[in-house]
Formats: C-alpha cells, structure tokens, sequence
C-alpha cells in the first residue's frame, strides 16, 4: 500500500533527514517507526502526504507515485492524527470529527451521521460528548475525537505521529488497547511514529528502527527483540530486551503441561487417591463442558468424607489467560498471584498450564526460530535446551 524507494530528503541548509530510505508497508498494516529525536521518522510519514517533498526517490501510495498527485486531493484521502489529536477549539467535538468529509462535499447532515458513529466507535457517546468542546474534554478524551476525524472519510491509510504521548501512563496503555481493538475491525494501512521501543512493540505488525536518517532494521517485533541486526539496534533496543519480547510471544499449545484433572462430580476420594497414586499434589477441577471450576489439592482431598464431590473442595483458580495471549501477561498473572503455574484457556475450555520453566522454553523457542528463519511450532524443546 505504502512504498518508499531509495527516498531522500535534504533541506536548504544541507540537514539530511532522510537517506536512501527504502521499505514497503503492505496493506491493512500497521507499521511503527521508533528511533532518537531528529532521525527522520516524522519527516518520512509527512512525506505520504506531501507535507514534506522528498529531494529524491519515490513515495507510492497505491501503486501510485504521489509526486504526481494534487496534495489537497491526496491528504484529505489519508487521515491524520497528532498529539492532543489537533482539533479546532471553537468548533464541538462532533464538528471536529465531521471536518474531513465535509471538506471532501458530503452534504452536513450525513458528515455529522458519519461523525456521530465514528464518535461511537471509539467508545465516545455521541449524545454526551458531541455537543462539548475540546477544552471540555480529557486528554484521552480529545485523542479518540482525534482517531474519529482521522477515520470519518473511511481513508485507506492512516498516519500517526506520536498519538497517544501527551496522556499519563495509565490512559496511554487503555487507548493503545483501543486502538489496537480498532485497528482489528477497520484494518487501515497505518504509520505509526513513537519514539517509545516498547509502544512501538506492543503496537506494531512490523518496526522500522532508525539511526541517523536511515532505518537499521526493519522486521517483526519479536526478530527486533530476538536478533537485532546491528551494534546500534542491540543498544536502542536495550539489555533487557528478552523482557520486551515477552509482550510479543504468545502461549501456544505447545507450551503447555497437561496436568491432573479431575470432574467437578467425581468422588473426592477416588480422586484423592489417583493423586497419590501420580505422585501429583494437585488437580484441575473441570466443570462438564471441560471448563475450568478451580483446583484442588491432595491433602485436602484425603481429608474428604465418602459422599464429597470433588466440586465442593476446590478452589477458585485466580491466575489464568486466554491461549494467544503475550507470555508477559502470563508471567504478570504468576507474580500478581504468588502462583506456581497459570491455567490457559481455549475459548471456554480449559488447554492445560504454563509454568515459569514452560515460559522461559517458550521464549527461548521463539528466539530460536526467529535465528533459524523458522515457525516456532518447527523448533522442538530439546534442540533449545541443547543449544
């Protein structure tokens, strides 16, 4: 959808912004570029909407080199969002939004329905928030109305320059989960400028990281983490980049030991003793449709009287998360609840357990077959624990 080839860009004064910059963003992507102040990550995403020219080289947008494009015309087919989203204070939060197709000739009236379910969509009720004004609004607040006006003229791409860097952490993390939500149901081609490694991580199909004008590496967040491909990128990256990349490797299947289990109706007796007999000191209590109903542990069990129903000694299981989910929610589900394992879960059922030695596997793996070029699911554990 985006393509950049051999772009270069040098200003009056012989500033060198961008050299030599080359890489396509395919379509319903969403790219980050990440890197220092100053090193050209905001000037090659103004250059898509030509409010920078480059001095050399192309920009496609669409297969088209949008040299040839009449600028007017081509941003108000892009949409735009910038810190604090930009808006017009003395216009409402529904005007604002309704700005872009208004400009492109839609009749008032179905600009402001546009805005109204673009409000809606990014979790602002339009009855409540649309008549108010920007000063009127939070921070994350104005963002979203930001993301609406962005949206409202259904562009094919979206540009993002540092979006979410002027709310507290706290709002920060919520709108990137809910742009990250909306980005699954509108599946836009997004740039996306942060000078934040881990924002760039969380948020991005692929980073380009940039030095001085150039982009040292451009890949997957997870091989950014796990090979960095030069001196510079291991620096920016940072040591503790094996944590990073726990926000970007998923449970899977494969991770998972299976441990006793047992039907929430089944004697807790008889199942005391099939414990004792595995040398187990714990089992997962399933409901009948192999859903989670807690856990319970041999001692108590043995202390069961004849007619107890494994149901009614089991605890309730605090620690769990969804299979796909990033190994780093795991992990912080383990230490929130002093827990020795996590259950996971498939849907409604439950798929098994991961413990702190299942986790380290599981990035040890994946790192393992981002240096080989291959799946995770071809790296087997003992070729890693070789290693």
């Amino acid at each position: 959808m985006i393509r950049f080839e051999d772009v270069g860009k040098v200003y009056p004064d012989g500033t060198t912004a961008v050299d030599g910059l080359s890489f396509d963003v395919r379509e319903g992507e969403l790219v980050t570029l990440v890197g220092p102040s100053g090193c050209g990550k905001t000037t090659t995403m103004m250059m898509v909407n030509r409010l920078v020219e480059p001095t050399s080289g192309r920009v496609l947008v669409g297969g088209e080199d949008i040299a040839g494009a009449d600028p007017v015309r081509l941003r108000r087919g892009i949409g735009y969002v910038i810190q604090q989203g930009g808006l017009f204070p003395h216009r409402t939060v529904l005007d604002n939004a309704a700005t872009v197709p208004v400009l492109a000739g839609w009749k008032r009236a179905k600009a402001r329905a546009r805005a109204a379910e673009l409000l809606d969509l990014v979790g602002l009720d339009p009855g409540t928030y649309g008549h108010r004004y920007p000063a009127q609004l939070s921070g994350g607040q104005r963002q979203r109305v930001g993301v609406a006006r962005a949206l409202a003229a259904d562009p094919p791409v979206l540009l993002m320059d540092e979006p979410f860097g002027a709310v507290d952490p706290v709002v920060r993390e919520r709108l990137q989960s809910e742009f990250l939500a909306l980005q699954a149901t509108v599946r836009k081609t997004v740039l996306f400028v942060t000078h934040d490694l881990e924002e760039a991580v969380r948020m991005g199909d692929r980073i380009a990281v940039y030095g001085e004008g150039r982009v040292e590496q451009y890949d997957t967040p997870a091989a950014v983490l796990g090979a960095p491909a030069s001196e510079y990128v291991a620096r920016f990256v940072g040591a503790d980049r094996g944590l990073k990349r726990l926000s970007v490797t998923a449970v899977m299947a494969g991770d998972l030991e299976q441990p006793q289990v047992a039907r929430a109706d089944e004697p807790a007796r008889h199942v005391a003793a099939r414990l004792e007999a595995a040398g187990a000191r714990w089992a997962v209590v399933l409901g009948s449709g192999g859903e989670p109903h807690g856990w319970a542990s041999a001692r108590e069990l043995s202390r069961a009287r004849d007619a107890d129903r494994v149901g009614e000694w089991a605890r309730r299981m605090e620690a769990w998360v969804p299979l796909g989910s990033p190994l780093k929610r795991a992990f912080g589900e383990m230490l929130q609840h002093d827990a020795g394992w996590v259950a996971v879960l498939d849907g409604e059922r439950f798929a098994g357990v991961l413990t702190p030695a299942g986790l380290h596997e599981a990035l040890r793996r994946s790192v393992d077959a981002d240096a080989r070029g291959v799946t995770r699911g071809d790296v087997d554990f003992s070729s890693v624990s070789d290693a």
